[in-house]
């Protein structure tokens, strides 16, 4: 597994559920309100509207705050929300990419320059670093939708290009252009996705050690803490047993 999602899994065994759950819902609520704005405000209509709602759902957010969101977009708020993506190097040359979806360019990057900056990493150019990745439809099932081997044959069958499945998780990956076609046949074969969604996917990964890995999910988690950031990727590498302590 990639940083990102070992960083996640750590934080949430550290019991910062529910500060982390607050903070999400409040990402949800911009995404589905943007979404709104962007389309219509019918998920039938609008397919990226659909995708925010769905994944809403799977983190358990509140039907009335979902529909707050949406209602936000039909009275006017959300129209000075902007998509940023800022690019960078972390401690150690990992790459950064960091997706924002801010009412204030100058503050969020403001804001992300300085969390590089006292990480030791620098904040580059947009297309700096994501020539190293690719940008593709990542699709997430639990673990009880199937076998390994019934998601592959699944997912092979929707034109998926990858599968990863662990104890607790199938992970889809496919080409970005077929992520709603892919999405809508796994979804006739194993129900509905936990989360539906494009990713930033880097094609190598850098392995570290321990205080570098630490070092790299601490510039992490100030990015994740910003409210104007959504996403953040990094494409470092940690091996089980660097794991392990880390989350003890």
């Amino acid at each position: 597994m990639a940083g990102h999602s070992q960083f996640k899994n750590i934080m949430h065994r550290k019991g910062r559920q529910d500060a982390m759950r607050s903070k999400l819902f409040s990402k949800l609520a911009r995404e589905i309100t943007v979404a709104a704005k962007q389309g219509m405000p019918d998920p039938a209509m609008n397919p990226r509207l659909r995708l925010a709602i769905q994944n809403a759902k799977a983190e358990s957010m509140p039907k009335d705050n979902i529909q707050r969101a949406i209602n936000k977009a039909s009275g006017g708020d959300g129209d000075n929300y902007e998509e940023v993506r800022y690019e960078g190097y972390g401690p150690g040359g990992v790459a950064v990419i960091v997706e924002a979806l801010t009412d204030n360019r100058n503050r969020a990057a403001s804001n992300v320059r300085a969390a590089f900056t006292k990480a030791g990493g620098a904040l580059g150019e947009t297309g700096s670093v994501s020539f190293m990745w690719d940008r593709v439809g990542e699709i997430v099932y639990p673990a009880s939708a199937g076998s390994a081997d019934a998601v592959m044959e699944a997912a092979i069958e929707a034109g998926a290009e990858d599968v990863e499945s662990d104890e607790e998780t199938h992970t889809i990956y496919c080409a970005f252009g077929d992520m709603g076609e892919v999405s809508r046949t796994l979804e006739s074969a194993l129900g509905e996705a936990s989360s539906v969604k494009a990713i930033w996917k880097p094609q190598n990964t850098i392995p570290v050690d321990e205080d570098r890995a630490r070092s790299l999910m601490k510039l992490v988690g100030v990015l994740e803490d910003d409210d104007d950031v959504q996403n953040v990727y990094a494409n470092f590498e940690v091996d089980d047993e660097t794991m392990a302590r880390l989350s003890a």
